[in-house]
């Protein structure tokens, strides 16, 4: 594993229209984060947060059913310039977050320097909404179609290329909530899918193994996408869109050290962590568990 981390910290709430989680990555470094790394033996530089513009203007006209487009856009381009100049560096990108219309500005980042990126999304949800298929308007259910380039234009051509990822490349963990067009999309796109049903079959072990061997054949990149509601809310409770019967935190830490061990790894992100909603930080300290395992952490 890269030994050189970069954090960087983006208090986003618009992307999912609730405060909050934009005090996320306050939560996170409060959790340890830092001194966790540092006692692993990584070389860490916090770069801080991005700034967010509040704003209580909601899009409309040709922006109809994408809330705050205009504001999470020049946020994810800063985003994506500062991944991109970090990976560039020879560093590895730790975002946390904020909510996870994020992931639009880093994926944007790791693949403009990379032929093909592979990803791993670990979520409850499948992200892959547009605009016309949305139920809400909230971009952070439309983060993995805009970076597989369905979607808006200012989301999909944001850092000047897409799509950043393909299709074959996606791999989701843990999903156990779709709404109607996403399950439409997924099926007809080929993305692969390890909903919590598939999970309890065949063992989280194996699908981690199985979700390496896709994202890791053919790519030069690798990341991972962790929204925090993918763990069941009964030990990930400070989320915005909790759903039950998810993975549970042993797994998930068993998941984390699969992948480590894959050895494959070159960026990766941690979001939706909502304090306000949280128990005694209990959420932001399961994220630095988690982190920590995907970085090498092991009990002996």
């Amino acid at each position: 594993m890269n030994a050189n981390i970069s954090i960087l910290g983006v208090p986003m709430d618009l992307g999912a229209d609730r405060r909050g989680v934009d005090m996320g990555p306050s939560a996170i470094r409060c959790a340890g984060l830092e001194e966790r790394l540092r006692s692993l033996g990584y070389q860490v530089r916090d770069l801080g947060d991005i700034a967010v513009r509040r704003t209580h203007l909601k899009s409309g006209g040709s922006e109809a059913n994408l809330k705050y487009l205009s504001e999470i856009v020049r946020v994810n381009t800063r985003l994506c310039s500062m991944v991109a100049g970090e990976a560039a560096k020879g560093r590895f990108p730790l975002v946390i977050g904020g909510d996870h219309s994020i992931a639009i500005g880093t994926l944007a980042g790791v693949s403009s320097a990379a032929r093909r990126t592979g990803v791993i999304w670990y979520d409850a949800h499948g992200d892959v909404n547009t605009a016309e298929t949305s139920p809400s308007g909230n971009i952070h259910g439309m983060s993995l179609a805009a970076s597989l380039g369905f979607g808006h234009p200012a989301l999909t051509q944001l850092g000047g290329h897409a799509p950043k990822i393909r299709r074959g490349d996606a791999v989701l963990i843990g999903v156990r909530s779709l709404d109607p067009g996403e399950r439409i999309f997924l099926k007809e796109q080929g993305v692969t899918v390890y909903t919590m049903h598939d999970i309890d079959r065949i063992g989280i072990a194996e699908a981690m193994e199985q979700a390496i061997a896709i994202v890791s054949r053919g790519t030069d990149r690798v990341h991972l996408s962790l929204d925090l509601d993918g763990l069941d809310p009964s030990e990930a409770p400070g989320v915005g869109t909790p759903v039950p019967g998810g993975v549970s935190l042993r797994e998930s830490l068993l998941a984390m050290e699969i992948l480590s061990d894959a050895g494959i790894l070159t960026s990766a992100e941690f979001v939706e962590v909502n304090p306000t909603l949280d128990v005694v930080n209990r959420t932001a300290k399961a994220a630095v568990e988690l982190i920590a395992s995907l970085l090498g952490e092991r009990i002996i």
